[in-house]
């Protein structure tokens, strides 16, 4: 098998910072001057990787793994401040409560913008507008319509709409599109305003020498533009309701397995004409991040299956998936596809072998190193050289409070592997991800900042208190990027420049 996924980013040892945009604070939005702070504060620190969870647009439940769209970006990210720059709105207009009025303010600068009133950003005119709009005609026009649909609705999912909405009768369509124009009008600013300010941050961060890291969950929400525009692409009944759902067998994070809920994929329908649906997503991640994440890798290899008649986990089973006829037509697409492989969990070694063949980075967590056994693959000398090293992830709690809810005997056992006595955790984790062999070393903010598992971002299989955490720069930010940049330089984690 081939690929050219073995240059460049893993050709240097790195370090790498993982935290979610949302967890940056500010009422206007993320995508301004408190995302160019951090990339500062990393710039200062040595870390040349900033990996983020999904950036799409989420549900009431706020989580980046069930979006309205595979390809669309978070229009809450989208930091208004910045456009008092672009004349598209006014200083008196922000100083209203920006949590009521963010909707209407956007529909604001939105007609600014159409009028032709947008000054002093290059490309954030009607032209750019225009080339924007066909470089994503292939998602962005069902996104819009998908999502315009949903606020007249006011409904819990498409499935709940009128039926001529739902089944896509042209006739109706078209008949909602007339009578929305505004909206969709505004909905598609959005998506432009957004993408003009992640591209302007992920220029600034190039500047800094710093690269974005994304990640792609492998399933896709129910309720989403993705399934409601292609429903012959997924495994649903005549109604477009899902005949079987996603989910894992008991694992590390959950004892009784768990459900997800997502549709799966008809992936006989999707091979008929090459992947293009997987072909296009990864197209767009790509213009977003120079280094990509397929969560939940193992899919491609197996997935479980759970019949949407049974919905607990325990009665799924492993079916087939395309494995390296997919991949394959990954790479002949992009040769130069900077995947990484989620491989956590229950992993077979034909998993392992499908990433292997096609030289894919896997994940390693020092968290999960500590079960006994020397030959565990978390452990220290155990790691591989182009894998990825992680203190702990997203769904982990901070190595601060999985260190503290430790039973005694394991703690000894880490103590005693790290050369420790525990003080001052999480460092001595993090300096020994540091000191991996790993190209890769990513370290949750929240572990930087040596707190406890009140700054938990999401536990597994709950649906509450999951999401919210928020940084408070407050931190005495020169101080923590001397150290992180003396550890970085100590371990020989700065890449030429």
């Amino acid at each position: 098998m081939t690929s050219a996924n073995d240059k460049d980013l893993f050709s240097a040892r790195r370090a790498g910072v993982l935290l979610h945009p949302t967890c940056l604070p500010g009422s206007l939005g993320v995508l301004g001057a408190g995302a160019r702070r951090f990339v500062d504060f990393l710039a200062d620190s040595g870390i040349t990787v900033w990996q983020t969870l999904p950036i799409g647009p989420t549900h009431q439940d706020l989580s980046p793994y069930q979006s309205l769209s595979a390809h669309a970006g978070n229009q809450d990210f989208i930091d208004l401040a910045e456009l008092l720059q672009t004349g598209l709105l006014a200083d008196a207009e922000l100083a209203q409560p920006i949590a009521e009025s963010r909707q209407q303010l956007l529909a604001i600068a939105a007609q600014r913008f159409y009028e032709g009133h947008a000054t002093g950003r290059k490309g954030f005119d009607l032209a750019g507008f225009e080339a924007f709009r066909a470089r994503n005609d292939y998602w962005l026009d069902d996104f819009c319509l998908f999502c315009a649909i949903r606020e007249v609705q006011e409904s819990p999912g498409w499935l709940q709409w009128p039926e001529h909405l739902r089944d896509r009768e042209p006739a109706a369509l078209q008949a909602f599109v007339d009578q929305n124009q505004a909206r969709l009008a505004r909905i598609r600013f959005e998506q432009f305003l957004f993408n003009h300010q992640w591209q302007a941050l992920r220029d600034y961060a190039r500047s800094r020498n710093v690269l974005l890291f994304g990640d792609i969950p492998i399933f896709v929400a129910q309720d989403s533009a993705d399934v409601w525009a292609n429903r012959q692409f997924f495994k649903l009944d005549a109604r477009g309701e899902p005949t079987v759902v996603a989910g894992v067998p008991p694992d590390y994070f959950s004892e009784e397995g768990q459900h997800w809920g997502n549709p799966l994929y008809n992936w006989q329908v999707m091979a008929e004409d090459g992947y293009q649906w997987w072909l296009q997503r990864l197209e767009s991640q790509r213009h977003l991040f120079d280094l990509i994440r397929i969560d939940h890798f193992r899919g491609l290899q197996a997935y479980w299956e759970i019949p949407a008649e049974a919905p607990q986990p325990r009665n799924g089973y492993w079916v087939p998936g395309p494995s390296d006829h997919f991949l394959q037509a990954c790479f002949d697409r992009f040769p130069d596809l900077p995947l990484v492989a989620e491989n956590l969990g229950i992993i077979s070694d034909d998993v392992e072998e499908l990433r292997h063949r096609f030289r894919l980075p896997g994940m390693t967590v020092m968290q999960f190193g500590f079960d006994g056994s020397p030959n565990n693959p978390h452990l220290l000398h155990n790691h591989q050289p182009r894998d990825l090293v992680y203190t702990g992830t997203h769904d982990n709690d901070t190595t601060l409070g999985w260190y503290r809810s430790l039973d005694d005997r394991t703690r000894h056992y880490v103590n005693d592997y790290l050369a420790t006595s525990g003080d001052g955790m999480p460092w001595p984790v993090i300096e020994a991800a540091f000191r991996s062999v790993c190209s890769l070393a990513v370290v949750p903010m929240q572990d930087f900042l040596g707190l406890g598992t009140e700054a938990r971002f999401n536990t597994p299989g709950t649906i509450t208190n999951n999401w919210t955490w928020q940084l408070d720069w407050n931190f005495p930010e020169k101080d923590l990027s001397k150290i992180i940049a003396e550890s970085v330089k100590r371990h020989g984690r700065l890449p030429p420049v």
